[in-house]
């Protein structure tokens, strides 16, 4: 029969922090995911927000490779990272920003896409990202930038880091209408809505606490 002292123990006690090998198969797998979705987005030349928004702008205008420019536009947020942060959360965001950096390059030496309908790719790539922020978001890493941002401010003052980041990403989707066509840019803004909105839902403070 189970104690009753265990019943009487707040919920944090009794949860088992991940261990170092399910941090590292996360991080491996969550940011997988993300680069997966980046692929999609990119194929149909569509956007998204965040430090992932700004460089997807500086890929279309510059022909510089996504993971490029995604991993040299979140170098600044390292700082506010380490400060705020602390080391581990740093480490694991540089390890997770430089993943996806590799992967979203590597992605299409195995798979190409013949055929992609350019709405349903955009909704569907966010969704996959989505959930892979979740999966980086719950073992305490994130993808820099914004994410950084947001999360520091939950954390800190107990905003919601999906509504923070659904607000800046709608300002950088919006930002991007001359690289764009209307029709690219109203899917551009339903995706980071979408994506904004799976981490509202399953982000919330004390929901998950290891």
């Amino acid at each position: 029969m189970a104690s009753v002292d265990n019943f009487e123990k707040p919920v944090e006690q009794l949860r088992t922090a991940h261990t170092a090998l399910e941090d590292v198969l996360a991080i491996v797998i969550g940011t997988l995911m993300v680069s997966f979705g980046v692929v999609m987005l990119r194929q149909v030349g569509a956007l998204t927000g965040g430090t992932a928004g700004m460089a997807f702008l500086a890929h279309y205008l510059t022909q510089v490779s996504f993971g490029t420019a995604f991993f040299i536009i979140n170098l600044p947020f390292y700082y506010l990272s380490i400060r705020r942060m602390g080391w581990q959360f740093t480490l694991k965001t540089f390890t997770a920003v430089a993943l996806v950096s590799v992967f979203s390059d590597l992605h299409p030496l195995f798979i190409h896409f013949d055929h992609l309908q350019p709405f349903y790719a955009t909704l569907f790539g966010n969704v996959i990202m989505g959930i892979g922020f979740i999966v980086l978001f719950r073992h305490k890493a994130s993808l820099g930038g914004v994410n950084i941002l947001a999360l520091f401010l939950q954390d800190k003052y107990g905003l919601r880091a999906g509504k923070l980041q659904m607000g800046v990403d709608c300002c950088i989707v919006l930002a991007s209408l001359f690289v764009v066509s209307y029709e690219m840019l109203i899917a551009s803004i339903l995706g980071a809505v979408i994506v904004n909105l799976i981490i509202a839902m399953n982000h919330r403070p004390g929901r998950y606490s290891v």
